[in-house]
């Protein structure tokens, strides 16, 4: 199978991915872009490849990307292709290019959609936290809520909620948890995450919230929103800031959650969405 990855050792993100295809039996052809950058028309290609805008390919942390101003809208693709043709650490990483499609693998867990055969045996990732898959599940399914009632988690909206939901397990198939997410255009709702108690304290809390932005992100969502009675410290070391409940649009604030379940006293977390 031909796989290409566009690789930068330094990131931990993509030494996962590239540990991951490789536990799948996968050798990839690995391409350092610090080292060897695409050229333009390979990236608008890639681009295409994935249907998303040129501008979805940056990479905003650790660049000069602020200091070039590139969260200009008005820049065009050209403009954009100068800048990284100058700055290759603009690529976000990692790009995998597999004969199924064209991933930024962000988790790193998402490069399985697009190889024919994940693998079925465990592996952690470089921060001891297990790989995880994700399979939608149905909101009638009843161990979804038992879980969430076992966690004091609400489930009276779980039958109606126009929200996706998942099954999160280990590659070898061991349940880890719940999670789900309602969107409103480009607002999305983070709601009933759970770990199982065996699962805790392993980082997978934390694998699951960020494989439900990357769907979440997938689907067009930009902006991220939570509430939470117990956990507010944990959502704000992965980035969430406390808001006041008036600074919400209008379709989180007349949700289920934030309007009769989730109690007053309840934080209200926002974060913005980027691979």
């Amino acid at each position: 199978m031909d796989v290409i990855v566009y690789h930068n050792p330094d990131c931990g993100t993509s030494r996962n991915t590239l540990a991951l295809l490789r536990h799948a039996g996968i050798e990839p052809h690995v391409i350092e872009y610090l080292k060897t950058p695409p050229s333009r028309a390979l990236l608008v290609q890639l681009a295409e490849r994935m249907g998303v805008p040129l501008r979805d390919l940056l990479r905003e942390r650790g660049t000069p990307f602020d200091e070039l101003g590139l969260g200009d809208p008005s820049l065009d693709a050209q403009a954009l292709l100068a800048a990284i043709e100058a700055h290759p650490i603009l690529i976000n990483r990692p790009l995998v290019v597999t004969p199924l499609g064209v991933k930024l693998c962000r988790p790193s867990e998402t490069v399985l959609d697009i190889v024919p055969l994940p693998p079925t045996v465990d592996l952690d990732k470089d921060d001891g936290s297990p790989f995880l898959r994700d399979e939608q599940v149905s909101p009638r399914e009843p161990r979804l809520a038992k879980a969430l009632r076992s966690a004091e988690l609400p489930t009276d909206d779980l039958w109606n909620s126009p929200g996706r939901f998942f099954a999160f397990r280990t590659l070898g198939g061991r349940l880890v948890g719940y999670g789900g997410f309602e969107r409103h255009g480009e607002d999305v709702l983070i709601r009933s995450v759970v770990v199982m108690p065996e699962m805790r304290g392993v980082g997978a809390g934390r694998n699951i919230v960020l494989l439900l932005m990357s769907r979440a992100f997938d689907e067009g969502a930009r902006q991220a929103w939570l509430l939470t009675s117990a956990a507010s410290a944990f959502f704000e070391r992965m980035g969430f800031k406390a808001v006041p409940r008036d600074d919400a649009p209008e379709a989180i604030r007349q949700s289920p959650q934030a309007a009769t379940l989730c109690p007053s006293t309840a934080a209200l977390l926002r974060r913005r969405i980027t691979l």
